[in-house]
């Protein structure tokens, strides 16, 4: 096995990795290797290539490519293909401000073909880089196949769905139908939005307000006042409407004589005409509290009636511009529907039908607007006024409101004016104001089919779950007829042919077959700059001609046809599609319940009555860190490529997928955050799986075999510790399956946080000296087998989440996995099958024990102050249960190791140490004792220890007539030892108690392990392998006096005990020999100088003085060589040993029989190995 460096850099890693997988070209690999499995269906959601991916596409990009992996593994065909959004407002947005153009006849004038050649152009602006960071990101995705809303065979697809569509119908209405509606308009767009695109964006604003009076005919001297924020509106007034329900009064203002009519409830209200009594002000002139008689005098009731008393009152209109509406349509009227409520206004709400959902269904019912009649609509697509309002034509609406509310004062119909801060609607695209105008759309019949689609909702899984039974739920009980049509120019257009001179001679068009077959033309394209000009002859009306209509598709609902688009339904892919769909999975965020989610559930609910998916994972916004949206302009975020380049994607993925985001819920980024995920999750496993390479470098080192794994020699070890991390990490595996099942990628890192802890700093920590070989060859090789496959699953488990570690970690592992089961890339590997015989929940139970009891000694000795370096005689674990103690044998040397004492006695007698109280737990049992409690109490706290662990045994006990059961009492433990002597610790399960005392051996083993962490620290401190031929000298340091006599003694315990050291080192450990002092200086390869205190309870140790050096080896002469040579000759061979290579030195002593031949000054000389020169080690 390769060498493991101890220091790599991550993301250099990844950009290694992604260079291999584009050599081999793994992802296309990965798809023909899975050919002929069952299928996988993924569909993803196009984003807009004319802006740059943020967070939030790598974060739903992540979930993608984890599924999706994941899936492959599982022994799937997973097609995954790109797909770019390439219609609609985003794109026409773009090229309005590219060209300055701000109406619609701007575009006209511009003409179609070049505004749409312009429009084509800048579709894919940024597709390199979203290939860039996309694939930077780890994400598998095919983006040569990929596809685009803007091609004819998607665009024909969608033609498909329409027609289907159009031609079902649910109570013998059609589905889709053309209507005139009022709906949410964008003026900056000039088009209508859906009724979910107009909630994408709601922004607190401030409007006029104003409150108008409207004097009736019959008694001019009486105003019905009515409030509104929208004064551009009041042009277009044709009817006034009040809650036939609520109690309206008649009232004379004192100040001005003038009569209004209000809802009683709205006289007095904040902000309004009048402002609302202050309840229990103090009447400063007589000194006492308002009565009725006290109230301000600003008006006086003349008459009080319900509002249904108002109906058909007429009124004088506020303009002349539709008058005829009164002789033609009896407007100008009082009208009365239960939506005018009691929250806002004044009770009497102005209706203006082209501007007002609830105006326009209320005239209509009432007779002053008619079905196919014009209706008072004085705006053009930019919503500025027409020549119908004279005096404001060509004004933008917002523009004329203060202008119109300054001519009604001058005519004196205002009675009061202001402004109000309110939520208000704007189009997500422009950023400007929505309004509601009437306009006539195409719309499919949703209302319809509301139960169906909460049906189809029903049978999917979604994560989070509140969201499917919350948010979606709530928009699909409550959705609206869907207009699907938009006044635009780039965009799939409505396959609708009509007779200008008959509008119900209708053709839809469902192919492009179709369509040449009905107009005798080829067609090659299919936007409006191509087909806008075909006609199609009337089959009813022979020499007439069928035009198309100028709509196009809202964009929404080519990307709700994408399931069937993408795959050119029906027209290819049939058995494909008709045999998998629904599609398996889908992920988007918590915006998409409103959009893209909703789309894909109408379409295919009224196609197939089926839902579109199985599985959705919806996930929430990423924010900055300070909670905000994150802005370029704001700098408030770091660059994803950064954060990928600094800390690779890898931990960026766990980051992203481990947070309350996957949860729908908001996250506010922090870049310490992905740092944290390299520091606890990826160094850890990094330093594990370089464990695992410096013990087999060693193993092979010392056996000169090389190393093999064998599952069956892993699986065949009796070592607890070797059985419970097998048993773990199946565990592991069988949980990730199981959390993958339903999508809860969130849960995965935290169990393998927990998991690597366990094999860090438990399995190889308390395996140490097996995998080192310090218990025999044969051990280590068990433990080595042990740890391997343990690693090795781990990488394959969690590949589909960390695609670049396990790919890195798997190129270095492969060349020691037997040949015929080696792939190319870990992806190409399946998802290990959990081995359940592995599985030993009793083995994992002991340890998990055993982990409490360590622990619990940990905390007694930080309670004493007493550090782990300095060992203890003796541990007692305490433990009701004889088998739960016979069971901790198999640990208890792990025990012994990790708390640093000499022996643990394990007994059942509790009771000498430890006594027992107990207390009632007052909530519960007060609640069901009531006036029994207090003798209960009474006896409860008289219990003795030995009577409470009897209880505790049983469960339960009968106090006072009452069964008490354990869990209502609160028992208290309580050490009776010795507390000099000893400290006690414990959980409700076990009590641990340390005896504090450390004798002469353990004070003397003590020593010498601080010897041996130096060296080891000195190692890591080098970077030296495993596997590199050093050996370690060392020497005491007496320049300091006060240490002098305390080193002596400890350089007597060093010399007595440097065998075990060297052992637990697995390298020479000599003595400093200032005869080839020059040796080791000039062969150092580093060295450390340092202190070391006595292992003692003395809160005042001694302190010894030691250097260490970390030699390379080398050749010195004899101390008794025999040879008379100048000082000069002895000095040229000790620098010939010292200059020469080690290793090619050896070489030639050993083809020399053991000989050195030099030749100094034409004096030659012959060295004979042992007798006059050895090696340092």
């Amino acid at each position: 096995m390769d060498h493991v460096p101890q220091k790599v850099s991550f993301p250099q890693i990844e950009a290694d990795v992604l260079e291999y997988w584009e050599k081999i070209d793994a992802f296309q690999q990965s798809l023909k290797m899975s050919e002929g499995k069952p299928e996988f269906i993924f569909n993803d959601g196009p984003p807009f290539a004319t802006g740059l991916p943020h967070y939030g596409h790598i974060l739903a990009g992540t979930i993608k490519d984890t599924v999706t992996r994941y899936a492959h593994q599982r022994g799937h065909h997973v097609s995954r293909r790109f797909g770019w959004d390439c219609h609609g407002l985003p794109i026409e947005f773009e090229i309005d401000k590219l060209l300055g153009i701000k109406t619609k006849q701007e575009v006209l004038d511009y003409g179609i073909p070049n505004y749409n050649k312009k429009c084509r152009e800048i579709v894919m602006k940024y597709s390199n880089e979203w290939k860039s960071v996309v694939t930077r990101m780890g994400r598998w995705i095919d983006f040569d196949n990929d596809y685009k809303t803007m091609d004819i065979n998607y665009m024909e697809s969608v033609w498909w769905v329409f027609k289907k569509l159009f031609e079902t119908k649910i109570d013998d209405e059609p589905m889709v139908y053309n209507g005139l509606k009022v709906m949410p308009y964008s003026p900056g767009c000039s088009t209508p939005l859906s009724n979910f695109e107009a909630g994408m964006d709601y922004r607190e604003i401030s409007d006029p307000e104003v409150y108008v009076k409207f004097p009736l005919v019959d008694d001019p001297e009486v105003n019905l006042i009515a409030w509104t924020t929208t004064p551009w509106t009041l042009p277009s007034n044709l009817a006034l409407c009040v809650n036939p329900d609520m109690d309206y009064i008649k009232i004379r203002d004192i100040k001005t004589n003038n009569i209004y009519v209000v809802a009683e409830c709205r006289a007095r209200v904040k902000g309004g005409i009048y402002p609302p009594i202050k309840k229990g002000k103090k009447n400063k002139k007589k000194g006492k509290n308002n009565n009725e008689n006290d109230k301000p005098k600003d008006f006086e009731v003349l008459e009080k009636f319900k509002g249904s008393k108002m109906v058909g009152w007429k009124y004088t209109p506020l303009f002349e511009y539709f008058r005829d509406f009164a002789e033609n349509n009896n407007a100008f009227r009082v009208v009365a529907d239960s939506y005018v409520t009691d929250d806002s206004g004044t009770g009497v709400v102005h209706q203006a039908p082209g501007f007002g959902e609830d105006d326009f269904r209320v005239c209509l019912k009432e007779g002053i607007i008619k079905k196919g009649e014009k209706i008072p609509l004085p705006l053009d697509p930019n919503a500025q006024f027409t020549n119908e309002v004279p005096e404001y034509e060509g004004m933008f609406i917002k523009d004329a409101d203060q202008p119109i509310i300054k001519r009604l004062k001058e005519e004196g119909r205002i009675v009061k004016s202001g402004s109000i801060v309110h939520s208000y609607p704007y189009c997500w695209r422009s950023k400007r104001p929505l309004i509601y105008r009437a306009i006539p759309s195409w719309f499919v019949r949703v209302e319809k089919i509301r139960d169906r689609l909460v049906k189809n909702n029903d049978i999917t899984h979604w994560v989070p779950e509140h969201v499917k039974d919350g948010r979606f739920l709530n928009w699909i009980s409550n959705a609206r007829d869907w207009a699907i049509s938009r006044n635009r120019f780039w965009g799939t257009p409505l396959p609708i042919w009509r007779n200008p001179e008959d509008e119900e001679d209708i053709v839809v068009i469902g192919s492009v077959q179709e369509l040449e077959e009905k107009s005798g033309i080829k067609v090659d394209d299919l936007h409006r700059e191509t087909i806008d000009g075909i006609k199609i002859p009337s089959a009813k009306h022979e020499g007439q001609f069928l035009e198309r209509v100028e709509e196009v598709f809202d964009c929404w609902f080519e990307s709700g046809s994408m399931p069937y688009a993408q795959l050119h339904y029906p027209f290819e892919n049939k058995e494909l599609f008709e045999e998998n769909f629904p599609a398996d999975f889908i992920a988007e965020g918590i915006d998409q319940t409103r959009g893209w989610f909703y789309t894909l559930m109408v379409i295919s609910t009224i196609l197939f009555d089926k839902p579109a998916f199985k599985n959705v994972v919806v996930n929430g916004l990423v924010l900055a860190a300070d909670g905000r949206k994150m802005s370029k302009s704001l700098k408030n975020y770091p660059d994803p490529t950064y954060v990928m380049d600094s800390y690779g994607a890898d931990a960026l993925r766990m980051y992203l997928i481990n947070s309350p985001v996957v949860r729908a819920e908001d996250l506010a980024f922090r870049e310490e955050g992905v740092n944290k995920v390299v520091r606890d999750v990826i160094l850890p496993w990094y330093h594990a799986f370089r464990y695992l390479s410096q013990s087999i470098l060693a193993y092979e080192k010392a056996t000169g075999n090389q190393f093999v794994p064998e599952l069956g020699v892993a699986t065949s070890s009796k070592n607890i510790m070797d059985r419970y991390i097998l048993s773990a990490v199946q565990s592991f595996v069988k949980y990730i399956i199981q959390e993958m099942k339903f999508y809860r990628l969130y849960t995965v890192l935290p169990r393998l946080v927990l998991f690597i802890e366990e094999l860090c700093n438990w399995y190889i920590k308390l395996n140490r000296p097996r995998l080192k070989g310090i218990d025999g060859v044969d051990d280590q090789l068990l433990a080595i087998n042990v740890l391997f496959e343990v690693i090795l699953t781990m990488i394959k488990a969690m590949c589909p989440f960390t695609p670049f570690f396990t790919e890195y970690l798997y190129g270095v592992i492969l060349k020691i996995i037997p040949e015929d089961q080696r792939k190319d890339s870990v992806h190409f590997v399946d998802f290990p099958t959990p081995r359940e015989e592995l599985i030993d929940l009793e083995v994992e139970a002991v340890v998990k024990t055993m982990q409490d009891i360590i622990n619990l000694g940990r905390t007694s000795r930080d309670r004493r102050m007493i550090p782990q370096r300095i060992p203890l005689t003796s541990a007692t674990v305490v433990h009701s249960s004889q088998e739960f103690l016979d069971s901790l044998r198999s640990v208890t040397h792990y025990i012994e190791q990790e708390l640093g004492i000499q022996t643990i006695k394990l007994t059942t007698e509790e009771g000498n140490f430890i006594s027992l109280k107990a207390f009632p737990d007052s909530k519960v049992l007060g609640k069901r004792l009531r006036k029994d409690m207090k003798k209960v109490m009474t006896a409860i706290k008289a219990l003795s220890s030995d009577q409470l662990r009897k209880i505790v045994q049983k469960g339960s006990e009968t106090i006072e007539g009452h069964e008490i059961k354990v869990e209502e009492l609160k028992i208290i433990k309580e050490f009776i030892g010795d507390n000099s002597q000893y400290e006690g610790n414990w959980n409700t399960d076990v009590v641990v108690i340390l005896q504090l005392e450390c004798n002469e051996e353990l004070r003397q083993k003590g020593l010498y392990t601080m010897v041996k962490n130096r060296i080891q620290r000195l190692r890591k401190k080098s970077g030296i392998r495993v596997s590199d031929n050093v050996g370690v000298f060392y020497r005491f340091n007496n320049d300091n006096n006060n240490n002098n006599n305390n080193n002596e003694e400890f350089e007597e315990i060093i010399k007595q005990h440097s065998k075990e050291i060297e052992k637990l080192i697995d390298i020479p450990f000599l003595s400093f020999n200032s005869n080839i002092s020059d040796s080791i200086i000039n062969t150092t390869i580093t060295n450390l100088d340092t202190t070391i205190q006595d292992v003692t309870l003395d809160p005042n140790p001694k302190e010894f003085d030691i250097e260490l050096f970390i030699c390379r080896p080398s050749y010195v002469l004899c101390e008794n060589h025999g040879l008379n040579l100048s000082p000069e000759y002895l000095q040229f061979i000790n620098l010939f040993f010292v200059t020469s290579d080690f290793n090619t030195l050896t070489s030639q002593i050993t083809n020399n029989d053991n000989k050195l031949n030099l030749n100094f000054n034409n004096e030659p000389l012959s060295l004979t190995l042992n007798q006059h020169f050895v090696k340092t080690f």
